[in-house]
C-alpha cells in the first residue's frame, strides 16, 4: 500500500529532480546558442543570471534537506511507523515545493521572509516527526 509518507519522499525528490532538470536543460540552450562554454557553469552558477543562481541555490537546499526529512520519511516506512509522518506528509512537501518556488521568485526581503517561514513550517514537522520517532511505540 502506497502512504502519503511514501510519496512525499517521492515527491520530495522528483521536486529535486526537475529543478536539476531545468537547470540543466537551460545549461544546454546557453551553450547550443553560443552565450556560454560547455566547461565554464559553477556548481553556484556564478556569472549566470540571477534566476539561475537561485535555481542552482533552490536545487542545493533540497539536496541538503534531503537526508534529514526524506531519512525521516525513510524511517517512518521501514519501520512501519508512517501514522506518525503520514498526517504531515503533503504539508511538508507542499512548504518544500513553495519554499523553492519564492525562492525562484524573487530575493525581496519580503520574499525571503516567506521562503524562511516554508522552511521554519518543514523544520518544525521533521523535529515533531523525530521526537514521535524516537519515542518508544
Amino acid at each position: 500500500m502506497i502512504s502519503a509518507s511514501s510519496i512525499a519522499l517521492t515527491g520530495f525528490m522528483a521536486w529535486a529532480l526537475l529543478l536539476l532538470v531545468l537547470m540543466e536543460l537551460i545549461r544546454t540552450q546557453l551553450v547550443l546558442r553560443g552565450k556560454a562554454p560547455a566547461n565554464s557553469f559553477r556548481p553556484d552558477n556564478a556569472g549566470l543570471s540571477p534566476f539561475m543562481q537561485r535555481l542552482a541555490r533552490a536545487h542545493a537546499n533540497c539536496i541538503e534537506g534531503l537526508p534529514i526529512f526524506g531519512g525521516l520519511l525513510l524511517v517512518a516506512m521501514v519501520t512501519q511507523r508512517t501514522a506518525i509522518t503520514d498526517p504531515l506528509a503533503y504539508l511538508f512537501l507542499g512548504a518544500r515545493v513553495f519554499q523553492s518556488l519564492v525562492h525562484l521568485a524573487s530575493t525581496s526581503p519580503a520574499m525571503c521572509t516567506l521562503r524562511f517561514t516554508a522552511f521554519a513550517v518543514q523544520m518544525a514537522i521533521g523535529l515533531y516527526w523525530a521526537i514521535k520517532l524516537l519515542a518508544p511505540p
